[in-house]
């Protein structure tokens, strides 16, 4: 039976059992004084689940101990290594957002273990850290963007569509802090990464006072082809999304009077 299967009162039960077992399997691991330690059973059997909700309560939970639990930071950090080298690409999965959530507050200790899940060789990994990310520029934007400003320019074109990706969500809100980065890039040459940049500008302008930020700042990008498809994509979402501020002909005249 999945996690929404069970009924509401069932669920939030599960919840509290999964936070209270990952709690005391934690504390049991606080005596460890090996460099490498062991997962516990129950916490690699929650974070390996075929259920997605599991998993994610899961690393919720771990988050939630980490920040109510300063004596058990150091024991937890050691935990997410252990399970970032595991052999399960779930639980090396549900470790990478685990440190997302601490890093909404504590980004320091997980820049390393990021670095290491940015070149996973499974794509769930490294779909995680851009997740992980999206979240922690929410909460967390100055440490999230250098690590960002960090990997902008790797070698590898997955490294920096996924970094592109992961400044996504922040730039729904705060467009400024994204389009200096975007615009480093503009001059991209692999499709995957320059179909990335377009999509995040298209995304970071239609909230209510976002398409004229993002309008003003492509004036100064030089590369005139990318900021056309770019002008495009921004009228597509504008379609797409009945939510957004004004309708696609608006944007479309918009951009036609100031671009």
């Amino acid at each position: 039976m999945g996690f929404y299967d069970l009924s509401k009162t069932e669920r939030q039960k599960l919840v509290n059992e999964i936070e209270d077992k990952i709690l005391q399997s934690i504390l049991d691991l606080g005596s460890v004084t090996d460099n490498d330690i062991i997962i516990p059973e129950t916490i690699w059997n929650y974070s390996s689940d075929n259920d997605t909700y599991i998993r994610k309560n899961a690393y919720l939970a771990i988050g939630r101990i980490y920040m109510g639990h300063i004596d058990l930071e150091k024991i937890i950090l050691r935990l997410l290594d252990a399970m970032l080298k595991d052999r399960n690409e779930r639980v090396r999965q549900t470790s990478v957002y685990a440190l997302g959530e601490i890093g909404k507050k504590d980004a320091d200790n997980v820049i390393k273990p990021f670095e290491k899940a940015l070149v996973d060789k499974h794509h769930s990994v490294r779909n995680a850290v851009i997740g992980a990310l999206k979240q922690m520029g929410l909460k967390n934007p100055v440490p999230t963007f250098k690590f960002a400003k960090m990997h902008l320019h790797d070698d590898d074109p997955k490294i920096r569509r996924e970094i592109i990706h992961g400044i996504e969500l922040r730039g729904r809100t705060h467009p400024e802090e994204v389009l200096p980065l975007l615009k480093e890039l503009q001059n991209e040459k692999v499709k995957t990464v320059r179909d990335m940049i377009i999509h995040v500008v298209g995304q970071i302008s239609y909230k209510k006072g976002c398409l004229e930020i993002v309008v003003e700042n492509l004036k100064s990008w030089t590369n005139k082809e990318l900021v056309i498809d770019a002008s495009k994509e921004i009228v597509n979402v504008h379609r797409r999304y009945k939510f957004a501020t004004i309708t696609p002909e608006e944007a479309n005249e918009y951009i036609k009077n100031h671009l």
